[in-house]
């Protein structure tokens, strides 16, 4: 079976819906008072009670989320904490007995046997440095490999919607996520840190070699009008992570040009393929690191992205500084307003998951449990605070 999406299409078809509603009522009613008077005593007609008969803007169900682990041990804290929904783990990095529609719906049910939904999965195209990324291939532009490759993205995209997930994320680079050495952050954490002037261009070009804009396009592209119609008929979103950080256009880094990190690269890599099932793993960090002055800029690329349905979940991490020099810090602690950004999102009718993304590291807390508890019991309160805004 085929899951529909729980969001996109459903959204623009509510949205429609509503469209539909209002040229219709305002077609038979001459002033808008009367057009409230007509939409009041149909509602009394349905019986439905008095205290919902009041207009009310819809709320986004916006959900606290996390990618991490999912051992049983981590699934018992993370349910204790509220976090109801996850993207798990990396099932495989090739298509074996873990990718098969078997052995997703067993990951799916034990997932949910404690009460969390398994709202997406990651594909084998992470973040990692093109030598060491499982299938490299495809960056790389090499023919068959990049073709075989593609061939079995496209079976874990079938797989995954059998077994009733209903995302898949994923990665399109060269260079991995880079920074230079950490620096001091608020009580003495260590926050990752970029500053491009710093960064060690050695050796000059990466395995991949000069990798121009136009060879960039070519490759995101030739993926992209492969994989999306297969999405789209099994009705998978596919939520792709920009460029971590973005480099300037006129030099990249070690011979890469990186399409994808900025928000003119993000703008034409969703109109490359149109389709409901094409979308962003919306970094909200890795977005305000392409911007000069992130706490004016983010809220209008929330927007402009969110309006047009293409946030397919969202990373909601902040910094301090801007394009080619910033610090990641606590969400409370950096240039962007995190509250503003979270009323943008429900603006915008965003229901996706908000997840912690690269927590500072804080010297005696090992694998950083207690900054990622932190930044859960932050965002879950953000939600509260939103929600009764109304």
């Amino acid at each position: 079976m085929r899951p529909d999406s729980r969001y996109g299409l459903r959204r623009a078809q509510r949205a429609g819906d509503r469209r539909s509603a209002v040229a219709a009522g305002m077609g038979a009613c001459a002033t808008r008072r009367h057009f409230l008077e007509a939409a009041a005593t149909a509602l009394a007609a349905t019986g439905a009670p008095a205290q919902m008969r009041a207009a009310a803007p819809r709320k986004a169900a916006l959900k606290l989320g996390t990618q991490h682990d999912s051992s049983d041990e981590t699934l018992r804290v993370l349910a204790a904490f509220g976090v109801n929904h996850i993207c798990g783990t990396l099932p495989s990095p090739r298509l074996d007995a873990d990718w098969s529609v078997e052995g997703l719906a067993r990951r799916r049910e034990h997932i949910e046997s404690f009460g969390i939904r398994l709202e997406m999965l990651p594909l084998p195209l992470s973040s990692s440095y093109i030598a060491k990324a499982e299938n490299p291939g495809i960056m790389l532009g090499k023919s068959p490999e990049r073709d075989r490759e593609i061939d079995a993205i496209c079976q874990m995209i079938r797989n995954a919607a059998r077994a009733g997930i209903p995302a898949l994320k994923y990665n399109l680079t060269v260079l991995g996520v880079v920074r230079t050495e950490p620096t001091p952050g608020r009580g003495g954490a260590h926050y990752s840190t970029f500053v491009y002037d710093q960064a060690a261009q050695e050796p000059a070009l990466t395995e991949a070699g000069p990798l121009s804009e136009e060879a960039a396009w070519e490759r995101i592209a030739y993926f992209l009008k492969r994989v999306i119609p297969v999405a789209e008929e099994y009705k998978i979103r596919m939520a792709c992570h920009p460029h971590d950080p973005g480099m300037p256009r006129d030099r990249g880094f070690r011979g890469v040009h990186r399409v994808l990190g900025s928000v003119d690269g993000l703008k034409r890599f969703i109109e490359i393929v149109p389709s409901p099932y094409h979308g962003l793993n919306f970094c909200q960090g890795t977005v305000s690191e392409m911007l000069a002055k992130p706490g004016e800029q983010i809220f209008d690329v929330i927007r402009y992205f969110g309006a047009r349905d293409k946030i397919f979940n969202v990373h909601f991490r902040n910094i301090r500084g801007g394009f080619l020099n910033f610090q990641e810090t606590f969400p409370d602690d950096g240039d962007v307003n995190m509250i503003r950004a979270l009323r943008v999102y429900k603006e915008v009718g965003y229901d996706g998951m908000l997840m912690p993304d690269h927590v500072p590291r804080i010297d005696g807390d090992a694998g950083g449990r207690q900054a990622f508890a932190y930044v859960f019991g932050y965002i879950q309160a953000l939600i509260q605070t939103i929600d009764m805004d109304g």
